[in-house]
């Protein structure tokens, strides 16, 4: 964000590209202005408006902006550059648990008090949910006391940004997992596979191209990654830039891949897990939920959701002994840090546990 002294008040280039205007009054304190503006004469214009007030000494204390929560969240959510995934999730966590308690609340006017209030009213029962809009409101308010709205940021319960998992994973073995694969569809066999020992993710695996796959060298190239946001779908980068990665396919699972590419995905941008009679539409979830629930029953894994696959896929790759940086690597997870600063070591190590994971699957099994 770039900022411009003027001798009268402050005008910042914010990352949308718009401009925040901002000045300090005759009280002493700081005043923004209670939007942001497309262009930077806009800005100036609205600081001269102010300086002449304060000039003709027609400013006055009751005459101050006061802005309120909603105004200021609604600007905060507009300036931001966020995937779109992520801006439909902010955008719900506001509507639906934030703006209902506060969006006519002046800034200034949310304390501590009404914090506690307001978060004790969120459902016990989704504790990713409190977590999610708790940290939204004090990410929003930390940027208001960065942007000089208010003295000190009230958003401040131990614990309340920290979401306890009320679905305990519990990984296939691979007993259930052999009987899975099994009852899946035929066109739906090599994406379980994928799923479960490549740990590859739904969005993941549903915008893979003929292109990104190497079977020679037993590699699938994750590049991009498809949403569905607001019934329609979006293909950008991967959930974070560690997403990026190259996953090597354990080589009891090249036949599988390899008859499906062949009966499957045609041109090197053809999709490899297409929509039921459309291959140039994306996998609905719903699509593959109908199929999926019917098999993980026959597995006697009713519990089992689809990304639990990819847990499953993560515990496997443990057991071969890899190290948590090549984990890291193998998943695309961008925390912790320490473990991403040595991430490049796992490229050679990755196609050794695949090897292992291989090895895994064919041993004999009482």
């Amino acid at each position: 964000m770039q900022g411009h002294k003027r001798s009268f008040g402050e005008i910042s280039k914010l990352p949308s590209g718009r401009f925040r205007a901002r000045y300090t009054g005759p009280d002493g304190e700081r005043h923004s202005a209670p939007r942001t503006f497309e262009t930077k004469g806009d800005a100036d214009a609205w600081l001269t408006l102010r300086r002449s007030e304060v000039l003709r000494e027609e400013w006055t204390p009751a005459q101050r902006v006061r802005t309120v929560f909603g105004d200021y969240a609604q600007t905060w959510l507009s300036d931001r550059q966020l995937k779109p995934t992520t801006r439909s999730h902010y955008r719900s966590l506001l509507d639906n648990q934030i703006l209902p308690t506060f969006e006519n609340a002046p800034l200034k006017a949310i304390t501590p008090a009404a914090v506690r209030k307001w978060h004790a009213t969120l459902p016990p029962s989704r504790p990713t949910l409190r977590a999610h809009a708790y940290g939204l409101l004090r990410t929003i308010m930390q940027t208001a006391l960065h942007d000089g709205e208010i003295t000190a940021n009230p958003v401040h319960i131990r614990g309340a940004g920290n979401a306890k998992r009320v679905h305990k994973i519990r990984p296939l073995t691979l007993s259930e997992l052999e009987v899975l694969v099994c009852e899946m569809p035929e066109r739906y066999r090599a994406m379980t596979v994928l799923a479960a020992w490549c740990a590859l993710r739904f969005g993941e695996l549903t915008e893979l191209r003929r292109r990104d796959i190497d079977l020679t060298k037993g590699v699938i190239r994750v590049r991009r990654a498809v949403t569905r946001v607001e019934g329609s779908y979006v293909v950008g980068t991967p959930k974070s830039e560690a997403g990026v990665r190259d996953v090597a396919v354990p080589p009891h699972l090249l036949p599988v891949i390899r008859e499906h590419l062949r009966t499957i995905a045609a041109g090197p941008d053809a999709l490899v897990f297409p929509a039921a009679g459309d291959p140039t539409r994306h996998l609905a979830p719903a699509s593959l939920y109908k199929v999926f629930y019917r098999a993980r029953d026959a597995a006697g894994r009713p519990d089992l959701r689809w990304h639990d696959l990819r847990h499953t896929g993560a515990v496997l790759a443990a057991q071969t002994g890899a190290t948590l940086a090549e984990l890291m690597g193998r998943l695309g997870h961008s925390s912790p840090q320490a473990a991403l600063r040595y991430q490049h070591v796992a490229g050679g190590r990755d196609a050794e546990i695949a090897q292992a994971l291989s090895t895994m699957a064919l041993s004999p099994r009482p």
